[in-house]
């Protein structure tokens, strides 16, 4: 304050009438230099006030922006605007720590098999084990532009399960698995490092296909009638199941594994795990989508470490044609014996997609598939099956219809009758 005064007086002293008849006035130059500094540092005060001013005024705009944004939903693409429910806003999942951000998911998938095996028919009530109901918490944190931290837990609950409900026991209770415990790190630049239970490298290399009828007819088809046991011509039950005579040989399934992905070139992908018990595998992935084409195929190789066994192969092939819907799939693998005759099984399916009306996709498949030296060498095991999907988009839901028929002829034992199975269930994933 007392600059201030002392400047004032200055100019006061500076700028009086040149007509008063006074001496002049002698001033001070170490006075003018005060003067100087004084007004250099109001002018480097104010400088860094409008600085400090502009910062707050950034800094509000950005929480205004912020405060916004979390009034108002994501927009939507318009066809799943128009679709979207408009009465209740988004349900916000939050996570113990704020470094974390949470999603939960998951779906229920029930169905109903209607099965005549050669002797007598039954209705058996049944998770559907294709895709069986589950709940799933996916974590995952940005800790770099090209590096992001993740975690997943899924957990299987699925009561009655297909592939265990059976002639003589037609109620086998609840079924919990622990499908997923992990933690990866995932980079665009170098790749992902899986640690924990999930998918081995060569687990899905037999499943690629485009058709949307795999809620309930792919590869693997035993999965929806797997307990049912065959019975020998004259109605005696065998301890025989449709599963030991028809497996997809589809890599090392889901273990406790450290998994490497490298990042996807030209389309072409390439992983690797490491399993307890000295197994191992790899697995190479290819995509494309274009010229009205999409495509995708996945093979593998795995050391499954058992008696009597060797490697393992297998991989898939399904290609679809966007503006006809029609599609193809084709699948095979094959498992080393030391003793016996390899197990194989060959696996083809066409498919359409169809747009019959606006709540989604209609999809068909017929399929075929051929199984060799399972559950014994020399035996061969025949499946027929076709089936109809319906999406409900905007529910998040598909209900489907298949008809499927398992044959086999065995080389040794008594000759057992065919198991004739249909299905209809619903799976609705939230």
């Amino acid at each position: 304050m007392g600059n201030f005064y002392l400047a004032i007086g200055a100019t006061l002293l500076l700028f009086l009438p040149a007509t008063i008849n006074a001496q002049p006035i002698a001033v001070d130059p170490k006075l003018l230099q005060q003067l100087q500094e004084t007004i250099d540092q109001q002018q480097e005060q104010l400088r860094k006030q409008a600085q400090q001013l502009q910062a707050q005024s950034e800094m509000l705009k950005s929480l205004q922006k912020q405060i916004n944004d979390l009034r108002q939903p994501p927009a939507l693409p318009p066809t799943v605007a128009a679709a979207a429910p408009k009465t209740a806003p988004p349900a916000t999942i939050t996570s113990g720590n704020d470094g974390i951000k949470l999603s939960i998911s998951g779906q229920i998938n029930r169905a109903v098999n209607i099965t005549n095996d050669s002797y007598s028919t039954n209705v058996y009530h049944v998770d559907n084990d294709v895709s069986n109901s589950r709940v799933r918490l996916v974590g995952t944190a940005k800790m770099s532009d090209d590096l992001t931290l993740g975690t997943r837990i899924e957990v299987a609950v699925a009561p009655d399960e297909s592939s265990l409900v059976s002639q003589s026991n037609q109620s086998p209770g609840d079924f919990f698995d622990e499908r997923w415990a992990e933690v990866s790190l995932n980079s665009d630049k170098y790749g992902k490092l899986s640690m924990g239970k999930g998918d081995t490298a060569s687990y899905t290399t037999a499943k690629t296909d485009l058709s949307k009828t795999d809620v309930v007819q792919y590869v693997n088809v035993s999965n929806i009638s797997g307990g049912m046991l065959f019975r020998e011509k004259g109605g005696a039950l065998t301890t025989l199941k449709v599963s030991d005579a028809f497996k997809d040989l589809d890599g090392l399934y889901r273990k406790s594994r450290l998994r490497y992905d490298t990042p996807r070139f030209f389309g072409f992908g390439l992983a690797g795990s490491i399993v307890s018990g000295q197994r191992s595998d790899l697995a190479l992935f290819w995509g494309i989508e274009g010229n009205g084409i999409k495509a995708a195929a996945a093979t593998g190789v795995a050391n499954p470490s058992l008696d009597n066994t060797g490697l393992q192969y297998d991989g898939s092939f399904s290609v679809l044609h966007i503006k006809s819907g029609l599609n193809l799939t084709v699948s095979g693998g094959l498992q080393e014996r030391d003793i016996g005759n390899n197990a194989t099984n060959f696996y083809t399916k066409l498919g359409w997609l169809a747009d019959f009306t606006r709540i989604g996709t209609t999809a068909f498949g017929v399929d075929y598939t051929l199984s060799q030296n399972l559950p014994s060498s020399e035996d061969k095991g025949y499946s027929i099956g076709a089936a109809v999907v319906q999406s409900f988009d905007r529910f998040a839901t598909e209900l489907y219809l298949q008809y499927r028929i398992y044959s086999l002829d065995r080389k040794s034992g008594p000759a057992v009758g065919d198991i004739n199975a249909g299905t209809f269930g619903a799976r609705v994933k939230f």
